[in-house]
């Protein structure tokens, strides 16, 4: 392992399950792709290798490592018995591992990895980086964080865990996830004109997409209920809704839920489910308006993503989005859970080509101002610094005191 000095570039481990494919996932792989290897050498580690993950590293041409079938504690509950076999086994094979890669930090990026990897970074002597992405009130990042992450990196001011057991006394750092500055805009007409042909429409057809995966935070089948209200509302206005994103793996089956509500309500040619698509910048491109019903959204990629196209953002007044969206002239912000709300901006959009496009300038202009891979990197980069050398003065004190 390096010493924390510079001497030599520190080894920086980045595990996943490698079962779904999300945001967190993508923002690690921008921070990976970036950091200067003169200085980090990161290393993705996979449990699946045959998975969706691994499946999208490929297509990105990134490396990552495989580790054998493991047997792994979930992040929400879990048997005595499984407890008993990540204590006996799985514990001490993953310890083993970090020690034989000579890792110097752990940079656990969602809940699973933070329950499994840390445990095991503390025991092998490595330093634990805890990248929280989620719910400020999660157990986790609230009991388990405090007492063994050397450093706690959040993505917004909201998802700061909100009752730790443990001061984090200047441990905790807030940093927005990695976007790139597009270096084409796509050009609209173009991506809208081929979407609709994709989709069998008129052309004059309205987009209104959420992009996301499928699961209750995001709030999917409250998207599927603003459309229907804003079709009965606006009959003039031709619409479509095109769903994003799938449901990951072990997590309730939204999609299926989603679609069986589209059938009952008559909504199954109003509203298309496009799966996960990559790249997502076509369809953001051909999107008049991006919606994001989510509560308790950390910091979504895809509203940032979709302010740096130009696309407006109708979203919730709730989670990390009041960060990123200024009521009004960046985007809209409306009343969390109720469809009533996001009727208003949803109509002067798509009915005021002026205010569109007052809307989408500033957006991208605010977008491309404060965001970028690099800050994110420099930042995170001084995060590794503080972990190696916070436990290196630790040592030094302990060692001082034991001369005495």
């Amino acid at each position: 392992m390096s010493d924390g000095t510079g001497q030599e570039p520190i080894r920086v481990c980045f595990p996943f399950v490698g079962d779904d494919v999300g945001g967190s996932h993508i923002s690690a792989l921008k921070l990976v792709q970036n950091l200067d290897t003169s200085r980090v050498v990161p290393v993705l580690v996979l449990q699946e290798t045959m998975g969706p993950l691994a499946a999208f590293l490929k297509r990105e041409s990134q490396p990552f490592m495989g580790l054998p079938p493991l047997t792994t504690l979930p992040a929400k509950g879990t048997t005595l018995g499984g407890v008993a076999t990540y204590l006996t086994s799985t514990l001490p094979q993953l310890s083993r591992f970090i020690r034989e890669q000579r890792f110097d930090i752990i940079h656990t990026n969602d809940g699973r990895t933070h329950i499994n990897w840390g445990i095991a970074a503390r025991l092998a002597g490595a330093r634990l980086v805890w990248h929280h992405r989620g719910d400020p009130d999660a157990k986790g990042a609230n009991i388990l964080g405090p007492l063994i992450a050397d450093r706690m990196v959040t993505v917004s001011r909201f998802s700061r865990p909100k009752h730790p057991i443990r001061s984090f006394n200047g441990r905790l750092s807030v940093i927005h996830s990695p976007f790139d500055h597009p270096s084409v805009i796509p050009d609209r007409a173009a991506a809208k004109a081929t979407l609709l042909e994709e989709l069998g429409l008129a052309p004059g057809t309205r987009v209104l997409s959420f992009i996301g995966g499928l699961i209750e935070r995001k709030r999917p089948l409250l998207f599927i209920s603003i459309i229907e209200r804003f079709l009965r509302e606006h009959p003039q206005i031709p619409i479509v809704g095109c769903v994003f994103g799938n449901s990951p793996a072990g997590s309730p089956d939204l999609e299926s839920a989603a679609r069986t509500l589209c059938v009952e309500r008559g909504l199954d040619q109003t509203v298309r489910f496009m799966g996960f698509r990559s790249p997502i910048e076509p369809f953001l491109a051909a999107t008049d308006v991006l919606v994001v019903p989510a509560m308790g959204e950390p910091f979504g990629r895809t509203l940032i993503e979709a302010m740096f196209l130009g696309t407006p953002v109708v979203a919730t007044n709730h989670g990390g989005n009041p960060e990123a969206i200024e009521n009004g002239r960046t985007g809209f912000l409306v009343a969390p859970e109720d469809t009533k709300a996001f009727m208003e901006p949803l109509w002067r959009l798509l009915s005021d080509p002026p205010l569109w496009a007052r809307i989408s300038q500033a957006a991208r202009k605010q977008a491309c101002f404060s965001y970028g891979t690099q800050q994110h990197v420099e930042r995170v980069m001084e995060v590794y610094g503080e972990a190696l050398n916070a436990r290196a003065t630790a040592r030094l004190a302990c060692g001082t005191i034991g001369e005495k």
